[in-house]
């Protein structure tokens, strides 16, 4: 094995770096305009918003990362035939490199729309590019040499919480250790950030302290602050899978498509480790890459990505010049759209636990990602909840943990787990199940972060206690349904979307669509769904059938 691995880098390089033919650049002339730079300049800089894609049609350019405190690391020289982008070219999301003219160079320059349509209209050389652009941005991400630097307390809650959010997100960023770092030691000083405060240097050297989520995406280039006063065919609330699929399967028809989420991309779905019952991966994906590839796809298309940004509200009065349904974002936008689809997902339900909140971030976590396993490192964790994302948490904590406890309310996980998941965890030796148990209490302060826990077991009313730091949480679902409250719309006893035959409507012949919802053209798909099977593959498959219902509401609105 050892030596078929540089034939398999060899591999993944000449994927991540092509070299187009000559005829190949030629198809893409029409696509794209010529231009010349002199000796030094600066085709794209790190940190500010990129053109597009640029193919090397003479001369050389430089391509290096460079993060805010000005380290400086090469990573490949673009002669003929060779093109300078990576995934942010498809929206022009800020560069994450430097591409700088080593004498004078002539290169094509592809604008993002340029490069989708190039990308649709010929499949075979669409397919090289988005493959390249997807391979050089995960090896951004894994090199940590771009994008922000992280300086602080690893493992302290606040710099996990940054790194989670820029995690999802797939941008890529450095951790410093404030306490091994002279450098950086000397910033915490200067910046007078308070202990335990981490900060964040922005690839343009701007320094926050302990930014909020939004504040970072701002330094960083990721929030779209334009108008956006066109008319959206569809406006999707939500970029989970569910949302992805609606806005890739919309936008591939032909229909103008808006994506909005508070956070991040991947909703729960995008924080499991492995999805090994999904359709055509049989050895599996990670909720992460799943939702990544689809992000993508949806761009490729047109799909408009609007990440992070909060909805406040809907407005279903349609009081607009166009009879347009109206979303307003918290930063005071308003975004007109023919139709909206519902797709704010459910979050995890907080256990009536004394102290939980003191240690969200501190020990108790709602996701199992790589970050939080690097903590869980030969240790006893505890992990609460029988569905199948507490059952892939439970698996891939496992390869981690010393033990991992798995309390579940009732006899077993039959009921609410695929048998995969058993199985899986009935093979695994360290995953100790503790049925008929419920998490009593947590122990610790605050500041420090949990430092134990106590459990009861129903049936014998006995109690247990262990020096356990780390809970995770899997437990139910609350629909994310707060932006909804002006537009009455019909919703079940718990709050989910009622749609189709579920909505009383006093006339069989005026009954919505299947997916649509009490208001008209108000479409839910996902687990934010009355009555949907809450799976990745359900709320995929929902967000496609969503699609072909729009096109039939907008077509009778014609």
């Amino acid at each position: 094995m050892a030596e078929e691995a540089p034939s398999e880098l060899l591999s993944r390089r000449h994927q991540m770096f092509p070299l187009l033919s000559d005829a190949e650049m030629d198809r893409m002339r029409r696509f794209g305009t010529l231009q010349t730079h002199a000796p030094g300049a600066r085709l794209i800089t790190a940190g500010e918003p990129g053109p597009g894609l640029f193919v090397v049609l003479a001369g050389v350019v430089a391509v290096s990362q460079r993060d805010g405190m000005g380290h400086v690391t090469p990573i490949v020289q673009h002669s003929r035939g060779h093109f300078m982008g990576e995934v942010g070219a498809l929206s022009g999301k800020p560069s994450l490199v430097d591409g700088i003219a080593q004498g004078d160079v002539e290169v094509l320059l592809l604008l993002p729309s340029q490069l989708r349509a190039l990308i649709i209209a010929e499949a075979d050389l669409g397919e090289r590019l988005v493959r390249a652009l997807i391979l050089r941005r995960v090896a951004l991400i894994e090199a940590g040499a771009s994008g922000p630097v992280l300086i602080g307390e690893p493992g302290s809650a606040d710099l996990m919480r940054l790194q989670s959010f820029l995690r999802r997100n797939g941008e890529p960023y450095q951790v410093i250790d404030a306490g091994t770092d002279a450098d950086a030691t000397a910033l915490m000083e200067q910046s007078g950030a308070a202990p335990g405060e981490p900060l964040v240097v922005c690839p343009d050297g701007t320094v926050l302290v302990n930014p909020a989520e939004d504040a970072l995406a701002r330094c960083i280039g990721m929030v779209d602050t334009a108008a956006h006063d066109e008319l959206f065919d569809v406006a999707v609330v939500g970029a989970g899978p569910a949302g992805l699929s609606t806005a890739v399967y919309a936008a591939s028809e032909g229909l103008r498509v808006v994506v909005l989420d508070c956070r991040a991309y991947g909703g729960q779905a995008g924080a499991s480790a492995r999805i090994e019952n999904y359709l055509g991966f049989p050895t599996g994906i990670s909720g992460q890459a799943l939702a990544g590839r689809a992000y993508v796809q949806a761009q490729k298309f047109g799909a408009e990505m609007l990440i992070p940004a909060e909805v406040q509200s809907l407005d279903c009065s349609r009081s607009g010049p166009d009879r347009e349904l109206a979303v307003r974002l918290s930063d005071g936008r308003r975004l007109r759209a023919r139709t909206v689809v519902i797709a704010s997902g459910a979050r995890y339900r907080r256990p009536d636990v004394p102290r939980l909140q003191e240690f969200e971030g501190r020990g108790i976590w709602y996701w199992a990602s790589a970050l939080e396993a690097t903590l869980c490192a030969r240790t006893e964790v505890v992990l609460v909840g029988g569905g199948n994302s507490a059952g892939q948490a439970a698996v891939f904590l496992s390869q981690h943990a010393a033990r991992v406890h798995m309390l579940v309310r009732g006899p077993s996980l039959a009921a609410s787990m695929s048998r995969y998941l058993i199985d899986r965890i009935e093979a695994t030796s360290n995953i100790e199940l503790r049925p008929h148990t419920a998490l009593t209490a947590l122990h610790g302060r605050a500041a420090d972060g949990l430092a134990g826990v106590r459990w009861r077991n129903r049936l014998d009313d006995t109690e247990e206690e262990r020096p356990v730091r780390n809970v995770f949480l899997f437990v139910g679902a609350d629909p994310e349904i707060g932006w909804l409250g002006g537009c009455q719309i019909e919703l079940d006893a718990h709050g989910f979307v009622r749609t189709g035959s579920d909505v009383n409507a006093p006339d069989a012949d005026d009954r919505p669509a299947s997916l649509e919802s009490s208001i008209a053209g108000v479409f839910a798909v996902g687990d934010v769904r009355s009555g949907s099977v809450k799976r990745v593959g359900g709320a995929i498959g929902e967000g496609a059938a969503a699609v072909a219902q729009i096109h039939r509401y907008l077509a009778a609105q014609a």
